[in-house]
């Protein structure tokens, strides 16, 4: 009766995203997935000598265990985001949160590496995946304006579990040895589960409320009015009848869509993530063993990571605050280009760092770039793609740069046992990173900016050629409204059809009235008994 009929065959109008509210719980979640999904792989590495005591085997063997963690981190983005589309990003969360606990727990009882791989790198590492895709795809539905720094403080949660999980880890493993220690970061990854629990869907509470203000309204439209209710809700009966046969029938919700690929800026994003991460996790890798063969003791190497840890925390939130600025934020993908020539640049000038000094200087400025990339890699991804198409585009993004993360840090390994010389490692690796900058600076201003200028000109002048990529998916979205306003525009017609009949009713019977002629009993108009008083009359009966 007058509103659009939020049923099957219809696009739901798109939520506006409150930018606080219950977002903060949900960004408070995603900090806490981000920080377990970045930083436990890590973390589990103080693990590995008991472990190769108690296996008998070498360090690459147990590395493995970190190593498949990340694959599936990684490498399953594109079922993980299947399951989101398909069952939506609560549940998912939910069952990633059980497998990652089961599969840290199960680990403790372990007797051989294999088992190991299959338990703490297999299962937990798919139940972290379940987990960190879904809780960027909610942050992205629930933060619009203030986006940016919502990215860079979910994103801090990597640092900050780093610098936590590490030592906590190392006194799990002192009190209850390895076995204790794995059953207890089982129960820690349990929060997961919590956080799976409040992401709650932001358009659950709208259409909550829309069905419930329709059904009052429907109600009110029933009510007898002067004893007679029969004609008006034979009416109401025949509208939705009429809106029943006018919907068209719903059509299957896309798995994965791969029509992100005509999109030309997340061509360009995606070439460009690969070639950086390529070259953007090798120095952090070799840091302490480059430290330790120029000489500096093994407290002090390891320290160079808590630096870099350090600085990350406040570079990050920071980040995303100036990529939140009005002025900034039209151009967010010039400022990832900038961070990434920062960070491939500080790789090439400490190639040469020879003392304690230097590195710790190189630690500093790495701190910050590193920072500054990890705080605007996802929130570039969903300006191009947007928040509908974001959760296809992480999946497909995240295995194409598993790929990059099996190819660039082993390599780099190789090198240098084949050269014995980490200054040639530094260079390449900052060399990868400067490149996957230019790239992404110049593909965007030649290939995005100009076609944006190409398409303003075209609106001008609209016989100069045919749409863009943009207009096709603004005409599309127009067709989606259309469809969606099919059923309000048909019950608006009935509405305005049912007004102009009880106006022509009022008018036949005030004439009728000024003749001083008596209450006619035609077939057309039911009148009350006490006079031809058009106000109390109800309705006609061809309606």
């Amino acid at each position: 009766m007058g509103r659009p009929d939020p049923e099957e065959g219809q696009l739901p109008a798109p939520v506006k995203p409150p930018d606080g509210g219950w977002g903060w719980i949900v960004l408070l979640g995603c900090f806490v997935i981000t920080g377990f999904s970045y930083a436990f792989p890590k973390a589990v590495s103080v693990y590995f000598k008991e472990l190769m005591k108690d296996f008998h085997v070498g360090y690459s063997d147990t590395a493995w265990i970190s190593s498949i963690m990340l694959a599936m981190l990684y490498g399953t983005g594109p079922v993980c985001s299947i399951m989101v589309n398909q069952f939506g990003c609560r549940p998912v969360m939910l069952i990633g949160g059980l497998l990652a606990s089961s599969g840290m727990i199960l680990a403790s009882f372990t007797t051989n590496i294999i088992e190991l791989y299959l338990t703490a790198g297999v299962l937990t590492g798919l139940g972290m995946a379940l987990n960190f895709q879904p809780s960027l795809i909610m942050l992205g539905t629930y933060f619009d304006k203030r986006r940016p720094l919502a990215n860079g403080l979910a994103a801090a949660g990597s640092p900050v579990f780093l610098s936590s999980l590490s030592p906590l880890g190392q006194v799990l493993l002192e009190k209850f040895g390895w076995r204790g220690g794995f059953l207890i970061m089982g129960g820690l990854l349990l929060n997961c589960c919590t956080c799976g629990a409040v992401m709650r869907p932001l358009d659950m509470g709208m259409k909550r409320k829309m069905e419930k203000a329709q059904d009052k309204y429907e109600a009110k439209e029933m009510l007898p009015v002067g004893g007679k209710s029969e004609e008006r809700i034979s009416t109401t009966d025949g509208t939705k009848k009429a809106k029943k046969t006018k919907k068209k029938p719903k059509k299957g919700k896309k798995l994965l869509d791969f029509s992100i690929f005509s999109n030309r800026g997340f061509i360009i994003y995606t070439i460009s993530k690969f070639i950086l991460v390529l070259g953007l996790f090798v120095p952090p890798i070799l840091l302490v063993n480059y430290a330790k063969d120029t000489g500096v003791p093994d407290t002090e190497a390891a320290f160079l990571l808590s630096i870099i840890g350090f600085i990350d925390i406040f570079a990050r939130p920071a980040c995303g605050m100036v990529a939140g600025l009005k002025w900034v934020r039209p151009h967010v993908a010039y400022l990832f280009s900038f961070a990434m020539l920062f960070n491939g640049l500080t790789d090439i000038c400490s190639a040469r760092a020879s003392n304690y000094t230097g590195l710790v200087i190189f630690c500093v400025f790495f701190g910050i770039s590193y920072g500054m990339v990890g705080a605007l890699q996802f929130e570039v991804l969903m300006a191009i793609v947007g928040s509908q198409k974001f959760s296809s585009a992480i999946g497909l993004v995240l295995l194409i740069e598993a790929f990059a993360v099996l190819i660039g840090p082993p390599s780099a390994g190789r090198l240098v046992d084949a050269l014995k010389n980490y200054e040639v490692i530094f260079y390449l690796a900052g060399s990868e990173v400067v490149l996957s900058a230019l790239f992404l600076a110049t593909a965007t201003y030649c290939c995005l900016n100009r076609g944006e200028k190409k398409e303003s000109s075209l609106e001008k002048n609209p016989s100069a050629g045919g749409g863009s990529d943009t207009e096709e998916a603004e005409s599309d979205v127009q067709e989606a409204e259309e469809h969606s306003s099919d059923n309000h525009q048909l019950a608006h017609s009935t509405d305005n059809t049912m007004v102009a009949a009880s106006e022509e009713a009022n008018h036949v019977a005030e004439e009728q009235s000024g003749e001083g002629a008596g209450c006619p009993d035609g077939d057309g108009e039911v009148l009350a008994r006490d006079g031809c008083n058009a106000d109390q009359m109800v309705e006609r009966d061809r309606f």
